[in-house]
């Protein structure tokens, strides 16, 4: 398997997996990012047949085009368990992988050049040190450390979490998904599911461009355009997407090896020499028809970040929430999946200048970086900032996994793992009810979780 060098992976990368339809399968998997991946992974060593299915091309969209981050830190209270499991599985599968995920030790910072945030610093480390996470607040002496000589910017204050780590996103992810493969699992890119096969109330398989596969149970993991699949079975997810634009620079000096944000600007150090780069408080929303169905429950959210969200009256052609897309097909159409395989937003150049603009005002020694790419991806977000994991009550066999609100790198593993325990019937090792299906409907105010 040749895995992408450079950055992250769209509809032109090669095509890797190609295995044939089978019959049937014990579980179907729809979506190759990286939730759908390691549920696969797990899957098979728990004995089960599995496929995953792939509309356009493994980790194709946030799986590779996320920062990087396999973060503890500032994790709502009920993700952290599980992604304290989900660090332990990043070191597992490197190792298995023969270090092609790039998984490495990188604690984790965030800062603040205001203040402003220190009672929420300090509130999370608490959360930490109640869950046997060590994680510190910084001084102002101790951020400068961090980066020896090279800022200007003096922040006033900060937490970091030592045990925190950093991957590569466009190799990792594809490299796991070569180990399911070679655990058993079959993978098929380029190859879009557009219905489930529903018969008596009960999914029997599911219905792909190239043919029918019969399974026992589904796992929905499609990220942006879960929602959008499930719309045409009559099952509604409140869900979003949201632009994040992001950059990668040239090689440069390594001035710290940590992982840092503040209130405008994140970076992590690469493999390949350089840094990623995004923004913090610029992210881009579409208005379309779900933006308008879900908006009142959107209401606390945008309450509590509008200042950073641009709204655009127009999505882009044929994206999940565009006003032309299909709401609703039958099993021999086209599929809106089979029209737009891969989501390629175009990344705002005014905000890969401020990226620039922001490090070096920061890093005045090391100066403007050069960008040798810039990228965007679209984020699935949910109404509280935190994942659908769970069995449908309408479709029991149905397992979504979706909504992973721009987090979904680091804890992938985690979830992947607790996915595989719900579809074999065991005993799952961490309380879900954090993400339940039922929370958006069953008349529980919903406690927003946190946004980075």
């Amino acid at each position: 398997m040749t895995s992408h060098p450079t950055s992250h992976i769209t509809i032109n990368s090669p095509i890797q997996f190609s295995d044939e339809l089978p019959d049937a399968v014990d579980v179907a998997i729809i979506g190759a990012g990286v939730v759908g991946v390691f549920s696969a992974l797990y899957l098979s060593r728990m004995g089960k047949r599995v496929i995953v299915i792939e509309k356009g091309r493994v980790a194709c969209e946030q799986s590779s085009r996320n920062w990087g981050w396999i973060r503890q830190q500032g994790r709502d209270a009920a993700e952290l368990p599980i992604m304290m499991q989900a660090n332990r599985l990043w070191r597992d599968v490197d190792q298995q992988t023969q270090g092609q995920c790039g998984v490495v030790n990188a604690p984790i910072n965030f800062l603040s050049g205001t203040g402003a945030r220190r009672e929420e610093f300090e509130q999370w480390v608490q959360v930490a040190k109640d869950h046997g996470v060590k994680s510190d607040l910084l001084s102002s002496k101790e951020i400068s450390r961090i980066f020896g000589d090279s800022a200007a910017k003096k922040w006033v204050t900060g937490i970091s979490t030592p045990s925190d780590l950093k991957g590569e996103p466009w190799v990792a992810v594809p490299s796991v998904a070569k180990l399911a493969q070679e655990n058993g699992v079959l993978i098929r890119e380029n190859c879009a599911v557009r219905t489930l096969d529903i018969q008596a109330g009960q999914i029997k398989g599911i219905v792909t461009e190239d043919g029918a596969v019969a399974c026992e149970q589904v796992v929905l993991a499609a990220g942006a355009w879960s929602s959008l699949f499930v719309r045409n079975h009559g099952i509604h997810i409140p869900q979003m997407s949201v632009r994040g634009d992001v950059a990668q620079t040239k090689p440069l000096p390594e001035f710290t090896s940590q992982t840092s944000l503040d209130e405008e600007l994140a970076i992590r150090r690469r493999q390949d020499g350089g840094y990623t780069l995004s923004l913090c408080d610029k992210h881009t929303a579409y208005i379309g028809p779900d933006a308008f169905r879900y908006f009142k429950q959107y209401i606390p959210a945008l309450l509590k970040g509008w200042r950073h969200l641009n709204l655009k009256l127009k999505s882009p052609l044929d994206f999940p929430d565009a006003w032309q897309t299909k709401r609703y097909w039958e099993i021999d159409d086209i599929s809106p999946f089979e029209i737009c395989r891969v989501l390629e937003p175009k990344p705002d150049p005014k905000n890969i200048a401020r990226m620039v603009e922001r490090f070096k005002a920061r890093f005045p020694n090391i100066g403007a970086p050069e960008i040798a790419h810039a990228w965007a991806g679209m984020i699935d977000t949910m109404p509280d900032f935190v994942p659908i994991v769970d069995r449908t009550p309408k479709l029991p066999n149905l397992i979504i996994a979706t909504g992973l609100s721009g987090h979904g790198f680091g804890i992938g593993p985690g979830f992947g793992m607790a996915v595989a325990r719900m579809a074999t019937g065991q005993t799952l090792e961490h309380d879900m009810s954090r993400f339940r299906f039922s929370r958006f409907t069953d008349g529980s105010k919903l406690e927003l979780g946190p946004s980075l």
